[in-house]
């Protein structure tokens, strides 16, 4: 089964998937009405302008990552904050534009959002040798690589994204599934297809040329905390090599709508199941897997089922986000592409679930790294007693009665503490 995307100038690819799990990859600034600013924790303010540049100056230190919420412990009897996550896999630039275009929906509804790179789309197919896959010939990729116009654009979306406060994870690189692919890979092989994803972010100017651009305005090795696997395959064998590399979240499983907890010392922030309108089972949050329940893994199926398709996905993760906000309260976590499957109809879903949740009372959208972030602040006992709440089940005698005995003062100096005083 192979789905075909696009990237940059034209370059046509093909990725092979997993129907029952996930898709391939390719390729807030914003203020709202006082009351929901007065939910919202206050962005913490832009960094002084200081560029230290790493290596051969594709990356470089520009201080702490602007627009990043402080994350506040929660005070006994509070009721959480309702967090959606929107992330997308293989995160690139190409003639659709759709990075740019969501970055604009982002900004225009206070959200940010999690975008997982694939390293290749940094490496020019004339330097395609300088990746050797695991288990797979040197030049491999199932995605192919990009072009100089590609990378460029790409940075450029990169650049401005972390600038707006959102995160750049990672898609790894060559995007193998199925036989021979990532799910058979060793902990030492995931080490070093993570390591060769770095090193393709950090030399994009030695590999292009483009001495004289803009570097990315981050260090790349404190910048990856998280990931989500090709087709949601070799998650246990990552999750190690993940561990060990001090990633903080991995999100390439299947859950319930329920509170996060750790798994192999990292958050499990899996995309989870929802309501999937006109049927009677449930749907992964992604925008591949509606697909594949709606056309089969033919991208452009039936032109005149398209809107009802796309009506199908915004409908169920709404019903989805209704679910929680009304219920537990669990994050939603929401994976997507930025394809043009079915006539661009997933892409026209996401962006209307975006305006009709991110700017509502006590919702925060955020990176799955200001989660993480958030979850660290928390007290590890009111946790868990969140985790004790079923799928869209509220608290029988409200949330002030639920929590009242906790959460405990964070200690002196933890995420979530008072800041010290001047």
């Amino acid at each position: 089964m192979a789905a075909t995307h696009r990237i940059a100038a034209g370059t046509v690819i093909a990725a092979v998937c997993v129907a029952s799990l996930a898709g391939c990859g390719t390729g807030a600034d914003g203020s709202g009405e006082q009351a929901r600013d007065q939910e919202k924790a206050e962005p913490a303010p832009a960094p002084k302008n200081v560029v230290r540049l790493i290596g051969d100056g594709s990356t470089a230190y520009t201080g702490a990552q602007p627009h990043l919420p402080r994350p506040e412990r929660m005070k006994p009897g509070e009721k959480p904050p309702q967090f959606v996550v929107f992330s997308w896999d293989g995160a690139g630039e190409d003639s659709q534009r759709l990075f740019s275009h969501f970055r604009k929906v982002a900004k225009e509804n206070d959200a940010t959002m999690t975008y997982f790179l694939s390293g290749v789309y940094l490496l020019p197919e004339e330097k395609r040798d300088l990746y050797r896959p695991p288990q797979h010939s040197p030049g491999r990729s199932d995605i192919g690589f990009n072009d100089r116009r590609g990378i460029a654009d790409t940075v450029e979306q990169l650049r401005l994204a972390w600038l707006e406060g959102n995160e750049i994870g990672t898609h790894f690189n060559g995007h193998f599934c199925g036989s021979g692919g990532v799910g058979e890979w060793s902990v030492a092989e995931w080490k070093d297809e993570i390591a060769q994803a770095k090193s393709f972010v950090k030399t994009w100017k030695t590999n292009t040329g483009m001495k004289n651009a803009a570097p990315l305005p981050f260090d790349y090795d404190k910048e990856l905390v998280g990931a989500r696997t090709p087709c949601l395959e070799g998650q246990e064998n990552f999750m190690k090599a993940a561990r060990e590399l001090g990633f903080r979240y991995d999100t390439s499983g299947v859950n319930n709508q329920v509170w996060p907890k750790k798994k192999e010392g990292l958050w499990d922030l899996s995309m989870q199941l929802v309501p999937f309108p006109g049927h009677s089972f449930e749907q992964l949050t992604m925008d591949y897997n509606f697909m594949v329940n709606q056309s089969g893994t033919t991208t452009q199926g039936d032109p005149a089922k398209h809107e009802m398709w796309g009506d199908q996905m915004r409908d169920g993760l709404l019903q989805g986000f209704e679910r929680a906000y009304e219920g537990n309260r669990a994050p939603l976590i929401i994976g997507n592409h930025f394809q043009s499957w079915n006539g661009g109809t997933y892409m026209r879903a996401v962006e209307e679930v975006v305006e009709s949740v991110c700017t509502r009372s006590e919702v925060r959208c955020v990176s799955f790294r200001q989660l993480a972030d958030w979850l660290d602040a928390q007290d590890p006992a009111a946790l868990a007693k969140l985790r004790t709440l079923g799928v869209g089940e509220a608290p029988k005698k409200g949330w002030k009665s639920f929590l009242a005995d906790g959460p405990a003062p964070a200690p002196k100096g933890a995420p979530g503490s008072p800041a010290a005083k001047e």
